[in-house]
């Protein structure tokens, strides 16, 4: 009896796969995995590197210690070290380490200071045969500001006009490496709120690695940044922050969530819009209710 005919196996093309397909034939590493230079993270031409990779023929590979994100067809690798490195709408805190005859210097805790101009300090007229600029911004203070522009000559200018630009008062500023600023933040900022909840403080993180906190409990608030700066690279480090914040507050994370107010879609204070770079800062960035936050009423 002959045997039964066996149909081959047909192999699809990779214009014949789905994106799901694909993807999981040319992942090579792990979302979240921490890598290194050099490390393999993708095959084959249908991933792009971003920031941290790079590609070498067919592969794209780590060109940084780090952790490895994927974005649809985006390959990354979020670093764990290095200098702060400025881009045009970051939102940061910048220290006055000099003031001339128009301009503040600021230190951006990275390779390159930034510059103020007087036009950028205040919303109001600054005469500066009047007005004593050491009176606005003086050595040592700190201020929000937002990144303006980077010349072609690598020069940072920034301004403190815009709502919720200013300069602090009260608090305390400490500072973190840049690197591992999305860590302390969070996806649409769930991190830096889940902190101000059980703290009970206000908060602005800079893209730049320094951070402010005021009022409730800053210790732990600090404590808890601190934490995170340091297990940014393990996995899991939502809920070890859930717990950890549970134990030292005697709160549940239920309770922290069911005393949150509804929220509203809203433009954030009076009526402005800020730029939107992944709606980092400028979103859930600032602290509990209360009408010193910054862009308060913004919700990712």
């Amino acid at each position: 009896m002959a045997s039964p005919m066996v149909k081959p196996k047909l192999t699809k093309s990779k214009s014949q796969m789905t994106i799901k397909e694909v993807k999981q034939m040319s992942e090579i590493a792990e979302n979240r995995q921490l890598v290194v230079p050099g490390e393999v993270l993708a095959e084959g031409m249908d991933y792009l590197p971003g920031d941290g990779a790079y590609r070498n023929q067919k592969n794209i590979l780590s060109s940084t210690l780090g952790l490895v994100e994927f974005k649809g067809r985006l390959v990354k690798v979020i670093p764990l070290n290095g200098k702060y490195m400025p881009k045009k709408d970051d939102p940061v805190i910048g220290i006055v380490k000099e003031v001339g005859y128009n301009k503040w210097t600021l230190d951006l805790n990275g390779p390159y200071d930034a510059f103020m101009l007087v036009g950028d300090a205040s919303d109001r007229y600054i005469d500066t045969n009047r007005d004593k600029l050491a009176s606005i911004f003086g050595v040592g203070d700190a201020v929000i500001c937002q990144i303006k522009k980077i010349d072609e000559n690598l020069a940072v200018f920034v301004t403190a006009r815009g709502p919720g630009l200013r300069k602090l008062h009260e608090g305390r500023i400490i500072h973190v490496k840049a690197a591992k600023i999305p860590r302390i933040i969070g996806k649409s900022a769930s991190m830096v709120k889940m902190i101000k909840e059980f703290t009970g403080t206000r908060m602005f993180v800079g893209q730049n690695g320094i951070i402010w906190v005021d009022g409730g409990d800053e210790a732990l608030a600090v404590e808890a940044v601190r934490k995170i700066e340091a297990e940014a690279h393990v996995p899991g480090l939502t809920d070890r922050m859930k717990a950890f914040l549970s134990e030292k507050t005697g709160k549940t994370f239920e309770e922290i969530e069911a005393s949150r107010p509804s929220e509203t879609p809203s433009t954030g204070a009076r009526g402005f819009q800020p730029p939107v770079r992944e709606a980092r800062e400028f979103r859930e960035n600032a602290g509990p209710s209360g009408e010193d936050d910054l862009f308060q009423g913004e919700s990712e």
